[in-house]
């Protein structure tokens, strides 16, 4: 008997009636300002997670005994971000209207702000920790509110003051430190004060979202807009790990551009990153 040809990411392939979390890709780009290929990476990683184990050495689990479903890439639009971010939104919430957590890939980091809106519609009291390279702050790039340079200030235009924590950022316009140091906490270069941080959190609905630039291009060179003096990668898997037993409501990774690492190293990352997140999410719903 022959069946569909579906790819999905290893270990994925439950059926959306069992499945306690959801993975879809979002590839959209259409407002990156320097390097493209974003709307590549859930294809790629797909294709690429056969490369890797469904076994976890870090934390003794397997994805074949958990229930996650793929639900692929969802077609959106190019051009304006407007249309895209709805799509997005809709697709999020119809996941947390149903009881399941939702994982986006992306896409550049405005797919987040898409989500988001879905997560804070759900979870007023929402808050939002953040992995990346840059602060995303700006209120505007070259006039445009929907960027993937102003996402974190959108999303605190949903949130407000005291509900948005960045670590990792090394980059960014003085405008934006400046005005960060007054609406949201920003950890400069490293993940250190992360547990602090978390204790604050406990029992509080969180959006956990990672840009792989977090990492630093030695190990990630396969992104849109490196930056130099990133962490590690298992620093980027202790941070999961330390904020995996939080009430986490949403989750994303983003800004993985395939094509831009032609050695496959940073794809193969990015997998193994998917893995332990979803693992170290499964693990917090069951004890919940």
């Amino acid at each position: 008997m022959l069946n569909r040809n579906i790819e999905t990411f290893i270990g994925c392939e439950s059926e959306y009636s069992e499945a306690e979390l959801v993975i879809f890709g979002a590839p959209y780009d259409s407002t990156t300002s320097y390097r493209p290929g974003t709307r590549f990476a859930g294809k790629e990683m797909r294709s690429e997670s056969f490369g890797i184990e469904t076994y976890s050495p870090y934390q003794d689990k397997d994805l074949l005994d958990i229930h996650v479903f793929d639900g692929g890439e969802l077609e959106l639009p190019f051009g304006g971000p407007e249309r895209a971010l709805d799509m997005i939104t809709d697709y999020t919430a119809r996941i947390l209207a149903d009881g399941k957590l939702p994982v986006m890939i992306g896409g550049e980091h405005l797919v987040t702000l898409g989500a988001v809106r879905a997560v804070a519609e759900k979870y007023p009291d929402l808050h939002i920790i953040q992995f990346d390279a840059h602060a995303d702050l700006r209120d505007d790039y070259l006039g445009q509110q929907l960027s993937h340079a102003c996402v974190i200030h959108r999303c605190w235009d949903i949130l407000g003051d005291g509900r948005i924590f960045q670590f990792g950022i090394r980059s960014g316009d003085r405008s934006e430190f400046e005005w960060g140091k007054d609406h949201v906490y920003t950890e400069k270069f490293t993940l250190d004060t992360l547990e602090d941080i978390v204790s604050q959190l406990e029992g509080k609905p969180v959006y956990l979202t990672i840009d792989f630039d977090v990492l630093d291009p030695s190990v990630f060179p396969g992104t849109g807009t490196p930056e130099a003096g990133g962490i590690t990668f298992n620093e980027l898997l202790k941070g999961i790990l330390t904020v995996a037993p939080l009430n986490i409501v949403g989750a994303d990774i983003n800004e993985l551009s395939p094509k831009l690492d032609a050695s496959g190293a940073s794809t193969a990352t990015a997998c193994k990153t998917l893995r332990e997140l979803l693992l170290a999410l499964n693990t917090n719903k069951e004890m919940k």
